[in-house]
């Protein structure tokens, strides 16, 4: 099994050279899941090149608005009042994630999160890579029965005092991505990493008031000002056909992480005259997914019907030439 090989990785030659050179285990519990929802904490630890810890950081962030699921994260408006804000923190932050490779357990959302955070607070957030530990522990063949954090801790013997509390869930995180690093060194395996592009785009709207005491009213942010799409005007001509270019109306549906922000890559695929589909038909054209091997209702669906499946950088070649519709 690779991780029992992975003491054996002793001497620097050993180590693969295209390995980063440092990583950042980070941890953020939010207001929620949606785009407007906020950062209430953040925790790093920062790991060397082979994942021995250097330092860790947590802060709370006072999302000013209600704080949400309470029941989940037991961050009371009361304890977040007097926190700072995002923008307060950001510089903090930012020097934490500067030079290293994000690491977190379902990376896209974590780096979603903090990448709205620094939108919002007009900043970029320096981080130009993430790897995702779900990713990794696939790529090693771990034998878990599921992709929960409390599994991948429970595989390496990690004990994890309090879930959903930033600190001790990056520090669980760091512990069980140590010996998975070392794992893949010592198999060779590449490390999934996944680009990570800074959003610019921020604009804010309003939305309905909320009571929270303390807070009062308050107006978020909105990633874009509406997410209602125009109909695709274009008939759909039926499934792509590999070696052969996209056409116009064309229903494409997207299933895990991406590497570009989801809607991004939504917008490009709908200004190329394509149909993007929020679930799986048989009238799909295709599927978009980095995973294909994973368990979602999509890729699931997608092999029932034999929907055609492409990863996003295929994708992003096909979305260079995409065919006119007929007519």
């Amino acid at each position: 099994m690779l991780e029992d090989r992975a003491t054996a990785v002793s001497s620097a030659t050993q180590w693969p050279t295209a390995y980063p050179q440092g990583y950042a285990v980070v941890d953020v519990e939010t207001t929620g899941l949606a785009r407007h929802d906020r950062i209430i904490s953040a925790a790093v630890y920062r790991l060397d090149a082979r994942g021995e810890v250097e330092d860790h950081w947590y802060t709370l962030v006072n999302p000013e608005r209600d704080p949400g699921p309470v029941w989940i994260h037991g961050l009371t408006t009361e304890v977040l009042q007097g926190a700072p804000l995002f923008a307060d923190i950001a510089e903090e932050f930012a020097a934490r994630l500067d030079g290293r490779v994000l690491v977190a357990h379902n990376a896209v959302f974590d780096w979603q999160m903090i990448a709205r955070e620094y939108a919002r607070a007009e900043r970029l957030a320096p981080v130009r890579q993430r790897l995702c530990t779900i990713a990794l522990s696939k790529e090693l063949g771990l034998p878990l029965p599921n992709h929960k954090l409390e599994s991948l801790a429970a595989h390496f013997g990690v004990v994890q005092q309090r879930a959903h509390h930033a600190l001790d869930d990056a520090r669980v995180l760091a512990e069980a991505f140590r010996p998975s690093l070392r794992a893949a060194a010592a198999g060779g395996v590449r490390l999934p990493l996944l680009e990570c592009r800074s959003l610019t785009e921020w604009s804010d709207a309003p939305v309905p008031r909320q009571s929270s005491p303390g807070y009062g009213g308050y107006r978020q942010g909105s990633w874009r000002p509406s997410r209602k799409r125009p109909a695709c005007p274009y008939p759909n001509p039926g499934r792509y056909e590999d070696g052969k270019p996209l056409k116009q109306g064309m229903r494409v549906a997207f299933s895990g992480d991406t590497s570009t922000e989801r809607e991004l890559l939504e917008d490009r695929a709908t200004e190329c005259g394509l149909h993007v589909a929020s679930s799986i038909s048989r009238l799909t054209s295709l599927l978009v997914t980095n995973d294909p091997d994973s368990g979602t209702s999509k890729v699931v669906k997608a092999r029932q019907f034999g929907t055609p499946v492409v990863d996003e950088a295929a994708f992003g070649q096909l979305l260079r030439d995409v065919e006119p519709a007929d007519g």
